[in-house]
């Protein structure tokens, strides 16, 4: 799969331990060794500003989308190739979405969930065929991804999608993997229904 950006949802915060820091330089590293353009929420606190720096440190390029009512919260970084300030969470995402070829999750909080399980469901709709990626740094996305196989168990589910994406706690590994192609299996019908007779 040819990869040219890459949009990596994380926290604003940086996290109670030093390997989610360091995780996410480690990717940002990574991601400019490659080439590859990081697109992500725009500011320059948490885990956010720090691969964002690690990325524009190493030579790459870095490009933020913003909501204006959170320019002074989450304190726009004003070192990127680009900055694009919208009206709404919705338009950021959606930007966001739009510019990246593949989807990676570092730590982060309801923010970083409600990021990636949205792009999580576009890909089970078939809105999008892109490859997922979680950085599994200290084993943070471990109670995910059990939460995930109790909704294959209950039905709610199906066992294609169990696994939407690839886990890996190292960075390089983990865009190889993404760069194999897109990490969800395609299903006819995902949806079963009862029909009355």
């Amino acid at each position: 799969m040819d990869l040219r950006t890459v949009c990596v949802f994380c926290g604003s915060r940086p996290g109670a331990r030093p390997e989610f820091l360091a995780g996410a330089q480690s990717l940002g590293e990574e991601l400019a060794r490659r080439k590859l353009t990081l697109i992500y929420g725009g500011a320059s606190v948490g885990l956010m500003g720090a691969i964002a720096d690690a990325v524009l440190s190493a030579g790459g390029r870095a490009v933020g989308v913003l909501p204006l009512s959170l320019q002074q919260r989450e304190i726009g970084h004003q070192g990127l190739h680009e900055l694009h300030l919208v009206n709404s969470m919705h338009e950021r995402k959606a930007l966001m979405a739009r510019r990246a070829d593949a989807f990676v999750a570092l730590p982060g909080g309801f923010g970083t969930f409600d990021e990636l399980f949205e792009i999580i469901t576009w890909g089970q709709l078939g809105l999008h065929s892109k490859p997922i990626g979680l950085l599994d740094v200290g084993g943070y996305f471990q109670p995910l991804i059990a939460m995930l196989r109790r909704g294959v168990e209950d039905g709610f589910i199906p066992e294609a999608h169990e696994r939407p994406f690839a886990v890996s706690p190292s960075a390089g590994e983990l865009l190889d993997r993404l760069q194999a192609g897109p990490t969800m299996q395609t299903t006819e019908k995902w949806l079963r229904r009862t029909e009355e007779t």
